[in-house]
């Protein structure tokens, strides 16, 4: 493996789980499990967390919502199984799931463990580790926007998959529902962003499709093979994906895709290396995807618009919890300002079609 191989850390206080108990379920529902367990948390997620346990050169990952939490839909880690035990079926890249706890006395609230599927992922920064030039960084752009083609491509007949969805309407309930979260995620001072909501409304496309959708498709969501990082081997983080509109995937995909002439203060909230000299640039990413799909896309400002205000829910849910005092992780502190910032951001597309 290489330097950039990603690698699990000690578990946060905050996020200790009863060990004792855990170590119990999995071993009574996974076979080869022995000895005495060790946790380790991987760091990565805002959202739920992800731990590595292991028993010597046994290893699984486990999937479970921050304490606290309620299985709303960014949190509901028995949805995300069947999410993946469906999708894993007719895509390859999905980890296989071991074993699902529904019972909350074990650790306090559900979780799944899962193989682990081991490679690079990709952070802030492309690793020198890797040694890709420009040419060969384009070409893993091109590859991780192709896996995204692969995926809006999968059969949504089979019944599984099928029931993942709701129909028809899915932009408009994305738009409304989204609007809720953010009016009940709000704190002291926070800036309404009513007129960003009015816009959505206002500029709200039709459906175009209905496929399979990850919803939260980034490079470090993404697994590569140490010996050829151009080789996606595995997509992690299933919790948002459902039956939906492909462009609105592609919209949310983008919001977290900072390119090199970006401003400093976007810069500083790159969790990607999506800046790297041979990456795309976003209007190169969404030209790359209508070429790869056949479809037409004339006007991409609603899909962008919306991927940048459903980031900003995001971070201020994550920032409420902070304000609330259910998170003490110092990381939050500022996400307050960062959900302002993608509001800005949200305002100067909107005034482009002025």
């Amino acid at each position: 493996m290489t330097a950039a191989t990603d690698h699990a850390r000690p578990v946060r206080d905050e996020d200790q789980l009863d060990i004792v108990a855990l170590d119990a379920f999995l071993k009574k529902h996974i076979d080869g499990l022995d000895g005495t367990p060790t946790l380790e948390q991987f760091p990565g997620g805002a959202s739920n967390l992800t731990y590595l346990v292991g028993w010597g050169s046994r290893q699984v990952v486990l999937r479970t919502a921050p304490k606290g939490a309620k299985a709303a839909s960014a949190h509901d880690m028995l949805r995300e199984a069947r999410v993946m035990a469906a999708v894993g079926k007719r895509y390859p890249h999905v980890p296989s799931i071991l074993a699902v706890c529904e019972d909350d006395s074990v650790i306090g609230r559900p979780f799944f463990a899962m193989e682990p599927i081991r490679g690079v992922i990709l952070r802030k920064d492309m690793p020198d580790a890797l040694g890709l030039d420009t040419e060969r960084t384009r070409a893993l752009c091109h590859g991780f926007i192709d896996r995204l083609v692969d995926l809006h491509a999968v059969d949504t007949s089979d019944a599984d998959i099928a029931s993942l969805g709701r129909g028809e309407g899915y932009v408009e309930r994305q738009v409304s529902g989204w609007a809720q979260r953010w009016r009940q995620a709000l704190t002291e001072g926070t800036d309404p962003g009513e007129d960003i909501i009015a816009w959505l409304e206002a500029h709200r496309a039709a459906d175009v499709a209905s496929c399979v959708i990850h919803n939260d498709f980034r490079f470090d969501n993404v697994v590569l093979d140490p010996e050829d990082p151009l080789r996606i081997i595995g997509v992690l983080d299933w919790e948002l994906a459902t039956v939906g509109d492909p462009l609105m995937d592609l919209g949310s995909s983008l919001a977290y895709w900072v390119q090199a002439d970006d401003d400093a203060t976007f810069q500083a909230f790159r969790l990607q290396p999506s800046n790297a000299p041979g990456m795309l640039t976003r209007s190169e990413v969404v030209a790359y995807y209508a070429e790869r799909t056949g479809r037409r896309i004339e006007d991409f400002r609603f899909y962008e618009v919306f991927g940048l205000f459903r980031l900003m829910v995001i971070i201020q849910q994550i920032y409420r919890r902070f304000a609330l005092g259910q998170t003490t992780n110092p990381r939050f502190k500022g996400f307050g300002k960062a959900a302002a910032y993608m509001g800005q951001r949200c305002r100067k597309l909107m005034e482009q079609g002025r």
